[in-house]
């Protein structure tokens, strides 16, 4: 267990981005800029930009699982992070280990759907992350086209289509569910998030800019590391509904902050570092 002296130590199971800002290396970002100590396994090799993915190119489920039980049978990990996976045997791999070595926390981002459009999976990917990741979660963080193609609906267009979708994701497994909002039009965000106890609207302004490559990485790993600091004996509601929250503030200054990144051509990242640079 971490100590006010030792950082907890988090892991990011995901694809790579060699802009840096989302996938594994948005993760580390955040985790490193959350105070927290940040390992990871690759599950795909990604040719992608700020302007949009050209190629995607999957790790073998079995190098997969070689690297979780090296790092997991050596690194204690207080929080997991899971975002893009392909396979289904790569959702088994991940699934077995994390059950072996259980982490308090698990976010599970389900990343099918990249801000350009671009469907990073195929059918039996969003299958596994549906019928074998989601029920392990605590958390999950779908973008409103990522929880259409895990439903096999539509994306919805209003807030009210939007709040249709939330019973049928909660039926899928994972207790804390937050649907991001950030695909409507409007001055404002909106996320909904449902947990044990209810329902709520979470609101924020919406930022004017176009730097939001990573923007759902940032917000699934905020969370995870939120969570990983923690007390030991937090478990309650009000500790995850925090960490959600705050999760969330972070990603709205690390919007603001953007403006002052001059990466690529297409959609920048968010300044993950906002608070150190």
């Amino acid at each position: 267990m971490s100590t006010a002296q030792t950082p907890p130590n988090v892991l990011t199971i995901a694809g790579s981005d060699p802009s840096g800002g989302a996938g594994l290396q948005g993760d580390i970002k955040t985790f490193s800029a959350l105070g927290t100590y940040a390992t990871n396994v690759i599950t795909a090799v990604i040719a992608q930009n700020t302007q949009g993915v050209r190629a995607v190119h999957p790790i073998p489920a079995e190098m997969i699982a070689e690297q979780l039980d090296n790092l997991l049978g050596d690194v204690r990990i207080d929080a997991v992070k899971i975002g893009m996976v392909a396979s289904m045997d790569v959702a088994t791999a991940i699934r077995d280990a994390l059950t072996r070595y259980r982490p308090r926390w698990v976010v599970l981002d389900p990343v099918m759907v990249a801000k350009s459009g671009d469907i990073l999976v195929d059918r039996a990917g969003i299958h596994a992350v549906r019928d074998v990741l989601v029920p392990l979660a605590d958390v999950i963080t779908p973008n409103l086209p990522e929880a259409a193609v895990l439903l096999g609906t539509d994306t919805p267009r209003t807030t009210q289509a939007m709040a249709t979708l939330l019973p049928e994701l909660t039926h899928l497994g994972a207790p804390y569910v937050v649907l991001k909002g950030g695909h409507l039009s409007g001055n404002a965000c909106p996320d909904l998030l449902a947990t044990p106890q209810g329902v709520e609207w979470l609101e924020a302004p919406r930022i004017a800019t176009q730097n939001l490559h990573g923007t759902g990485c940032a917000l699934s790993s905020a969370v995870t590391a939120y969570l990983a600091r923690l007390p030991g004996e937090a478990n309650a509601h009000a500790d995850i509904h925090a960490a959600i929250g705050n999760a969330k503030r972070w990603l709205h200054t690390a919007l603001d902050a953007s403006q002052h990144l001059d990466v690529g051509q297409g959609r920048g990242p968010v300044h993950h570092f906002h608070a150190w640079w």
